[in-house]
């Protein structure tokens, strides 16, 4: 019988996670993890001696991570501190995480209501990517993963949320080609500037099988306390069970639900 090997640890003996790490990402990531309160700048020294790696890869890193923002140099002492770029990022993770803990017993709420799958999304540059799913209860139903991204153009959540961005953001949004996902979805620039119109005026916006075959849904916007559009929750299900004419009757039950969040993220309506 000839021996066999670990589904986890391949001939070379390395676990498969570890094979695919890029060392230069990993030294970068090292990099940055090497600031602390306790020590908020850095050397190039005394950071390529606690890396263990050269002086050379240490500048070389510590130059394309200024470039990016996440790292600074002191002009006077010339060490390395963590940038304002990596409060960004941290931001976006706080607001997610504030968002999907804010929505839940909402979102909970809605499904009772409607029996139908919800969701709740938020924008990644010109894409919504989906942070929570409470799937229908019923035998037929819609489902998507989290973490999943779907364009903003053809999504009721992506409508929802990219009616209300900036004009550049828009024209970022509906730079031609856009994929034709299904026979349904509309791919003209102009007839999509008229639909986000159309969501900026009623409040909700709606998917007619233009995403995924088969599947409709109703968003609405979901705003932070500045006013500004934190994501968008949704109401979807199979076609054969929500018309557009159900789509516009659970439109008001979505915004109210949109609204609700919004107060608990301290939006005041006004």
């Amino acid at each position: 019988m000839k021996p066999t090997r670990s589904a986890s640890r391949p001939a070379s003996g390395k676990p498969k996670a570890q094979r695919n790490r890029l060392s230069s990402v990993t030294t970068a990531i090292r990099l940055l993890k090497a600031f602390s309160e306790e020590e908020p700048e850095i050397g190039v020294s005394a950071l390529a001696e606690r890396l263990g790696i050269a002086k050379s890869t240490v500048h070389r890193l510590a130059v394309t991570l200024v470039a990016e923002g996440l790292m600074e140099q002191n002009a006077e002492t010339e060490r390395y501190r963590l940038g304002v770029g990596l409060f960004g990022l941290g931001t976006l993770v706080r607001r997610r995480m504030e968002l999907s803990s804010e929505a839940r017993p909402y979102l909970f709420d809605l499904r009772e209501r409607t029996g139908e799958t919800v969701l709740l999304g938020i924008p990644t540059e010109t894409e919504i990517m989906y942070i929570y799913n409470l799937e229908s209860r019923q035998a037929l139903s819609m489902r998507s993963d989290i973490g999943v991204r779907r364009p903003g153009y053809c999504t009721a959540v992506g409508r929802a949320i990219f009616a209300y961005a900036p004009e550049e953001t828009i024209d970022q949004l509906l730079t031609p080609p856009l994929a034709g996902r299904t026979g349904q979805t509309i791919t003209d620039p102009a007839a999509l500037r008229a639909i986000l119109a159309d969501v900026r005026q009623q409040g909700f916006a709606i998917e007619d099988e233009e995403s995924e075959p088969g599947i409709r849904c109703v968003a609405a916007p979901i705003r932070r306390s500045d006013g500004a559009i934190a994501g968008a929750v949704g109401v979807a299900g199979p076609s054969v069970r929500l018309s557009l004419e159900k789509l516009n009757d659970l439109s008001a039950t979505v915004m109210a639900t949109a609204t609700s969040i919004s107060a608990r993220l301290g939006y005041l309506r006004p």
